[in-house]
């Protein structure tokens, strides 16, 4: 869809009903499996640690059970370091890069701190190569009480009882061309607005937390990850996706205030990776590369400091 062509779905400038977002879910296909790609590469990691079902979403409960993996050897004094992906299920190297953390690269912090991963929490969107949940509803503006989304809601149960003692989050994402030419036009029309086109960055960046910014501990990931891939330059406005760069590669967002995934804990050390797949200099293989370094760079930072 060109960006000036009109939303297939809806009027312009009324948002969408019941019979919008079901018109929305009619044209949505299964793309990939959950059960080859995910599950499957969760139960290989069965002998190495503690998987964990901590729901099922009840539109597909067969199909789509949610999966933590965790820490075999669990020690309460330790503190605990969460890593999320596919919140946004479209984004498939926050999905391959919390797998490959875990298979190839979580080894040495064993013992040290407590790991719980969730790989894929929308897995609905992850099949389907959407950004929202089958509702219309974005699971990474849903991490408020009471959630909208069944996605937020079941990681917020999971985390609950950790919320205070988690010091390292990340949460793994990636801003695609689609965010352009299909997501932001569908979220305009579902939301009765106009759609204003902008400028998808060519790099990868993080998005900081406004009320409580770590900008040494940021720039450590951007520093790690630029040995893999490159970092996303600011626009001529200084910005990147509308919002002001505070240092290379970094910009901030009211987490909390947003609902957004990386506010699920009161970790001091957070922080949201956004690769760029369409880039012409960045490789399948770079962009999980990159999603693993920022993981690790993250948790060797805290370990550190």
């Amino acid at each position: 869809m060109a960006a000036h062509d009109p939303y297939p779905i809806g009027t312009p400038g009324q948002p969408w009903g019941a019979a919008e977002v079901s018109a929305w879910r009619a044209r949505q296909t299964c793309k990939r499996s959950y059960e080859t790609d995910v599950l499957q590469a969760i139960e290989t990691l069965r002998s190495r640690y503690e998987v964990v079902q901590y729901g099922r979403l009840d539109y597909h409960p067969a199909r789509y059970p949610l999966f933590a993996v965790k820490s075999l050897d669990w020690h309460d004094d330790l503190p605990c370091v969460l890593v999320t992906g596919g919140v946004h299920g479209y984004e498939t190297s926050g999905v391959l890069g919390a797998l490959r953390f875990l298979d190839r690269h979580a080894a040495p912090y064993l013992g040290r701190v407590n790991l719980i991963v969730a790989p894929c929490v929308s897995p609905w969107g992850y099949e389907t190569i959407q950004r929202w949940n089958m509702h219309a509803v974005d699971p990474n503006r849903s991490f408020r009480e009471p959630s909208p989304a069944q996605e937020a809601e079941a990681l917020m149960r999971l985390v609950a009882p950790l919320r205070e003692r988690v010091i390292v989050h990340v949460d793994l994402h990636e801003t695609t061309d689609t965010d352009e030419s299909e997501f932001r036009p569908a979220l305009a029309a579902r939301d009765g607005i106009a759609h204003v086109p902008g400028e998808i960055p060519d790099g990868f960046y993080l998005v900081d937390d406004v009320e409580q910014p770590q900008p040494a501990f940021q720039q450590a990931v951007i520093a790690a990850v630029a040995a893999v891939t490159h970092i996303a330059p600011s626009d001529r406005d200084g910005k990147i996706i509308g919002s002001a760069v505070v240092a290379p590669g970094v910009i901030r967002y009211p987490l909390k205030r947003l609902g957004l995934c990386a506010s699920v804990t009161t970790a001091r050390y957070k922080t949201t990776t956004e690769v760029y797949p369409d880039s012409p200099r960045a490789s399948p293989e770079q962009c999980v590369a990159a999603q693993v370094a920022a993981v690790t760079a993250a948790i060797d930072y805290a370990l550190a400091h």
